[in-house]
């Protein structure tokens, strides 16, 4: 990223200066996890995975009974240009039509949300329509969607910027209201197109390989869609070592800011489930610009996207649920979210031999 002009010049500055924030975890502090989960009353190891999450709670959260109660989804909207070619089973009026149903409750987002108990906040940061009067929505429109990928760059310099910085507000907004963990979703039409180039570019994979159905295309539109990315790769010329030269010339506005918010969010040691495709997209350009960024990071589940499957091995992530599921909008991301708590909460609540009286194994 080097774009022209003073004050996108310190916009760029601010995301630098946020990756270079990112803390490290440290040992000590899965050591001390390690302990109090040995203490509490049950055989070492026998609560599995939970087991591991709750040290990685500890260590992300610097806290021997960290809390996971104020939890929310940013769900972030955007279009992309690229619809123009045809990439897409739904026309790319789908995306503002989904947002409106967001912010009326109506969306499996919304659903899954209100029996967890988790906040869903939506972000319009390039969104191709206006949403007048409507209440409850966070406007960050940073361009009317990204430009057709297929004949130029996604986005300016500017633009990438400005949806970076978007993320790292909305970090920093979760940081403000107390937020103890957070989750990616996402809403775009056309933006399985984008993480499947953006997977191309930064693993090296073959476009074939990590290009799935998407909203759900046949054969035949699958193989268009293939083509499509090839020649958005071959027009564009990502660079593989500046992830952020692939996501501002084959990425989406909703990638970018869900990039800037993992990034944001990993310096103030709020942990991030991430979500499906779209969503591990941006984590994995965020994790390839600074590595330590994987360790604040819970993949929710594996989509059935065989692109996911691929980010997922480059981040080193494994996921928490396979449900089969490529919907997006956040919605693996609110069931990982349940077990997650539960981690926090066998730390917290659950009682030690000594304080429950019970014996401990023989020697």
């Amino acid at each position: 990223m080097n774009p022209p002009g003073k004050k996108v010049v310190s916009e760029e500055t601010r995301f630098w200066s946020a990756v270079a924030s990112v803390p490290s975890i440290l040992p000590e502090w899965l050591e001390r996890a390690a302990a109090r989960l040995d203490s509490l009353t049950k055989p070492p190891g026998s609560l599995g995975r939970l087991e591991e999450i709750a040290k990685r709670l500890v260590g992300i959260r610097q806290e021997t009974w960290p809390r996971c109660a104020a939890k929310a989804i940013f769900t972030m909207a955007a279009d992309h240009g690229v619809t123009e070619e045809r990439v897409s089973a739904y026309p790319k009026e789908v995306t503002r039509q989904m947002v409106l149903n967001f912010l009326s409750q109506g969306a499996a987002i919304n659903v899954l949300c209100r029996h967890a108990g988790i906040d869903v906040i939506v972000v319009d940061i390039g969104v191709d329509g206006d949403f007048p009067g409507s209440s409850g929505l966070i406007g960050r429109k940073v361009a009317r969607g990204t430009r057709n990928m297929a004949r130029e760059a996604a986005m300016s310099n500017a633009e990438l910027c400005a949806a970076l910085n978007a993320g790292l507000d909305l970090a920093e907004m979760a940081a403000k209201e107390g937020r103890t963990l957070i989750g990616t979703g996402e809403m775009g039409i056309g933006n399985t197109t984008s993480a499947s180039a953006i997977t191309a570019a930064l693993t090296g994979c073959a476009v074939a390989t990590v290009t799935g159905r998407g909203t759900g295309l046949d054969d035949q539109s699958r193989n268009h869609k293939v083509k499509v990315i090839e020649t958005a790769l071959a027009v564009n010329q990502p660079q593989k070592s500046d992830p952020l030269d692939i996501l501002r010339k084959v990425g989406g506005l909703e990638i970018a800011g869900l990039t800037g918010l993992i990034v944001g969010a990993a310096t103030r040691r709020i942990p991030v489930v991430i979500d499906g495709f779209i969503s591990t997209s941006a984590a994995a350009i965020a994790c390839a610009i600074e590595p330590k960024i994987k360790e604040f990071i819970f993949a929710g589940h594996r989509s059935s996207e065989p692109g996911h499957r691929v980010l997922l091995d480059f981040i080193g992530q494994r996921p928490l649920l396979d449900l089969e599921m490529r919907l997006g909008e956040g919605t693996g991301a609110a069931l990982a979210m349940t077990i997650i708590e539960s981690a926090a909460k066998i730390m917290s609540e659950m009682a030690t031999f000594a304080s429950a009286g019970v014996a401990g194994a023989v020697s």
